[in-house]
């Protein structure tokens, strides 16, 4: 087939140069992060010439907090790995029982859900005047004391297992519903054991995702910020990233603050290093729905009934709490919440700025993964791969770290909250921007060779091949995007901590100087409001990207009889909705 003449009378966006001005704009997006990311470790460097690497091991209150913070890490890891391994093979083995979809929705939610937000449920159910010190008084014999396993190492512990298992296990769920329905045909074909199934089609499924989601979830627990200032109990239970935020806001000891970013950054860098040569290119979230497994298996019967719902059921009861108590303590504060202004002012501060790192986050995503998809259409996969780590890169720095340098390069212009809030807006997308690269690879780059020099044969370039060929599959992508990027700046506390106004607040912030002047009810409502804010982004961006039916079926369209008789249908014409 003979190419099809372009008109040169189109628009340039609808011509084939229009391909070209993407390996350009990623450039772009590439040198914006590199430039925000080494820019600002760079200018914190330069403040910090006296750095002094021996003081990590020379200093015993430093090591400490190495040990420590190396430690709670490795122990979040294991756990979230180990039991999300459990997790996500006992749903895959029970497709259908009531209350899954909702299960799973929380699960794919507790990425994003507010650290400050997570804890106040946590504290609600495992403090000492909580729900669990309820049920213990009326234990015998007498009762017991309050727990106190809620704070120091435990807490951190349990804080970081109650992220990230739901989230380990959500995405182990994926890979082992993407299995071929023909390998579990031939499994129960040859009535393989419970064991053979594990070794031969499960574990092969999960084994390739398990560095990355590791090197991911350390990653997260490593650089901690919130949990830990809240449920850390002391100097005895601090981590870097805590001893980093002191050091730059008490201290302005810029040097150990240097000291304290370079040891986070070499560590998590040298993590993730090993695990991209190790692990798969699979997404580390959720980047669609889910696949239907098989309905029966030969391993769902007999005692593991009961061992499945005793695994559900402990799950259910680590996720499903916290956030009940958020919605029983909230509601009681509902009436001081509706006449409370700065609350609203508050919400709307958070929700404009989450606004804004989520476009940018989203941007900056497309950018990147176009240009790197363009570059491997063009055999140059090497550059692919640096573009696509260059977001990727963001993972492992800081927050602190990324605004502190920032606030340094730009001080001598800095002086308004408006400024700093802009700030946070720049690093809240650029954290939330390896999280959006995940969710779009796929729509991205979705395309396959033979769609590809259809299209470029038919000439359909630029704007018509993003509107025709890339959109239907980039709409709902976009939107989870979206929605995580917005999400994740509604709860950041990080950075709001470091810069932001205490007379101009963020939820976030304000819940934070609730809890600290023990304003208890307060604090609940403005955790209800914050929880139901996050509800509304992922309910309202899925119900804007839903696709609508093209032909509306109406009765009396379709001749059923013939359908379920087998014969030619007969078809009344079917009305055709107006399209938009």
């Amino acid at each position: 087939m003979r190419p099809v003449t372009e008109c040169h009378h189109q628009p340039w966006w609808r011509r084939a140069e229009a391909n070209r001005l993407i390996l350009p704009a990623a450039l772009v997006a590439v040198l914006l992060v590199a430039a925000v990311g080494l820019g600002s470790l760079g200018a914190l460097l330069m403040q910090a010439p006296n750095m002094d690497v021996s003081r990590l091991w020379q200093e015993p209150w430093l090591s400490a907090i190495l040990r420590f913070t190396l430690l709670q890490a490795s122990l979040s890891t294991l756990l979230s790995l180990g039991g999300g391994v459990l997790v996500a093979v006992v749903l895959a083995r029970r497709p259908v029982f009531p209350g899954r979809s909702l299960l799973l929705r929380v699960m794919e939610m507790s990425l994003v859900i507010p650290s400050l937000l997570a804890l106040f449920g946590l504290v609600a159910v495992h403090g000492r005047q909580g729900w669990a010190a309820s049920l213990l008084d009326y234990l015998p014999p007498g009762g017991t004391s309050s727990p106190a396993y809620l704070y120091g190492l435990s807490g951190i512990v349990l804080a970081h297992v109650f992220f990230n298992l739901p989230l380990s296990a959500r995405v182990m769920l994926q890979a082992l519903e993407q299995a071929p329905s023909a390998h579990w045909r031939l499994v129960a074909q040859l009535g393989l054991s419970r064991g053979s199934v594990w070794r031969t089609l499960e574990w092969p499924q999960i084994r390739p995702l398990l560095p990355r989601l590791a090197a991911l979830v350390f990653t997260l627990c490593f650089t901690s910020f919130a949990i830990v200032m809240t449920l850390g109990g002391g100097p005895g239970s601090s981590t870097l990233e805590v001893a980093l935020y002191q050091a730059l806001k008490y201290d302005y000891d810029l040097a150990l603050a240097a000291l304290l970013a370079m040891t986070q950054l070499l560590i998590c860098l040298g993590l993730w290093a090993l695990a991209m040569k190790a692990g798969s290119h699979a997404p580390l979230v959720v980047a669609g729905g889910t696949v239907a497994g098989p309905v029966s298996r030969r391993d769902a019967h007999g005692w593991r009934r009961l061992s499945d719902a005793v695994v559900v059921l402990g799950l259910v009861g680590l996720l499903l709490p916290p956030l009940l108590a958020i919605v029983v303590a909230g509601l009681g504060g509902v009436p001081d919440l509706l006449g409370d202004g700065g609350i609203w002012l508050a919400a709307l501060r958070s929700l404009a700025m989450a606004s804004g790192a989520g476009l940018g986050a989203v941007m900056l995503a497309l950018l990147l993964l176009a240009g790197s998809s363009h570059l491997r259409q063009h055999g140059r996969g090497l550059l692919a791969s640096l573009i696509e780590g260059s977001g990727q890169l963001i993972l492992v720095l800081p927050a602190l770290v990324l605004g502190t340098g920032l606030f340094m390069l730009l001080r001598p212009g800095l002086g308004s909250d408006l400024q700093g809030y802009a700030l946070v807006v720049l690093v809240n997308a650029l954290m939330a921007l390896p999280f959006a690269m995940q969710v779009l690879r796929a729509a991205v780059t979705g395309l396959s060779g033979a769609q590809r020099r259809l299209a470029d044969q038919l000439a359909v370039h630029g704007w018509s091949r993003l509107r025709w060929l890339i959109w239907p599959n980039l709409r709902r992508p976009l939107a989870l995007a979206m929605a995580y990027g917005m999400t994740l700046s509604l709860g950041d506390f990080s950075v709001i901590a470091l810069f932001g106004s205490p007379s101009a607040p963020t939820l976030p912030m304000l819940l934070y100087q609730q809890l600290g002047s023990y304003r208890w009810q307060s604090a609940a409502a403005t955790a209800l409001l914050l929880l139901v804010l996050v509800v509304l982004v992922f309910a309202v961006l899925s119900a804007l990207t839903r696709k609508l039916p093209r032909y509306v079926w109406r009765p009396g369209s379709v001749d059923t009889t013939a359908l379920t008789s087998g014969g030619e249908t007969a078809t009344a014409p079917a009305t055709r909705e107006e399209e938009p």
